[in-house]
């Protein structure tokens, strides 16, 4: 006789679930914000309360009993969504992260075309002003060690130095 009883609260249990089914539903997609996190607190309310064979007998509110372990199930799938999203990385983040920083067809054609207009500028100097610049800007030289190699005084570095840089500017003025 105490199976019999123990089954229809087991019933009453369940089919109180299906009853207020719709109602939990609304409510639990209201507590989550989700619709995705609301049907899994519903499918694990169910496997809950299919568990609960033996303890169905105390509840005296299937309702309220229902909306407590469905709720707190949701709030447990809130911070556990929550947990995770901390630790993900955005579609956005990665892509980022993983941007390809190869100049476009666009720059490397304007690139070209004013290292092409350098080398016009570069080829029309005098000997000495072209190597100084080259010595200074490409090679890295102080005025001192470009006017040992060249066999001049610093000062003379320096005005080969603003020639060759005048020289470039007013080339690349008429070219454009």
């Amino acid at each position: 006789m105490d199976t019999t009883a123990t089954t229809e609260t087991d019933d009453d249990l369940m089919s109180a679930y299906l009853r207020h089914w719709k109602a939990l539903c609304a409510h639990l997609k209201k507590r989550t914000g989700s619709r995705e996190l609301a049907e899994d607190a519903l499918q694990e309310t169910w496997l809950r309360l299919a568990g609960m064979k033996n303890d169905a007998a105390a509840i005296h509110d299937h309702h309220a009993f229902i909306l407590r372990v469905a709720g707190n199930i949701a709030i447990d799938l809130v911070r556990k969504e929550r947990r995770h999203t901390v630790h993900c990385v955005s579609d956005e983040t990665l892509l980022a992260a993983v941007a390809d920083n190869t100049p476009s067809p666009e720059i490397c054609i304007i690139d070209r075309d004013q290292l092409r207009l350098l080398v016009l500028a570069l080829a029309q100097l005098p000997e000495k002003p072209r190597a100084a610049l080259l010595l200074n800007r490409c090679d890295g030289l102080s005025h001192r060690e470009i006017a040992a190699r060249l066999k001049v005084s610093e000062s003379m570095v320096a005005k080969y130095l603003a020639q060759a840089l005048r020289h470039c500017r007013d080339h690349y003025r008429h070219q454009a």
